[in-house]
């Protein structure tokens, strides 16, 4: 179930902001756009929140802190190793690995948008443009 500032009609997420409804996505062609499917995606938005929380208390011990602390290079260093892995595991044909590889590597492109001031609501933007 989503919180109230979020409500599905039909098939498509509404984002509620005070006085207007902002509609990011259409998904009128997607006819299996369930329930699970809109936790999972809602997940992602909960995993940048706590990562944007990690970086501005920075808690000693954390992996995403030491990452934050780092700098940026090393942070897109970690975004292209990742990348590396998850083309191996395709390749390779493990299908478990290459979902576990392309998860480490959405975990670090998070935290990089993350340090640069950008959302994956940026990157959704930037597909929406490019969707015909």
């Amino acid at each position: 179930m989503l919180d109230k500032d979020f409500s599905v009609r039909g098939a498509c997420i509404v984002h509620r902001v005070p006085n207007t409804i902002n509609m990011n996505l259409n998904f009128e062609e997607m006819e299996d756009f369930d329930e699970r499917n809109e936790k999972d995606i809602l997940f992602l938005k909960y995993l940048q929140d706590f990562i944007e929380r990690r970086r501005q208390e920075m808690p000693e011990g954390s992996y995403t802190t030491s990452l934050f602390s780092k700098g940026v290079a090393r942070m897109a260093q970690k975004v292209g190793e990742e990348a590396v892995e998850t083309v191996i595991e395709a390749m390779s044909g493990n299908d478990e690995r290459l979902i576990y590889e392309a998860s480490d590597m959405l975990y670090h492109l998070i935290v990089l948008l993350t340090s640069k001031g950008y959302r994956l609501e940026d990157l959704s933007r930037e597909l929406q443009k490019r969707h015909k």
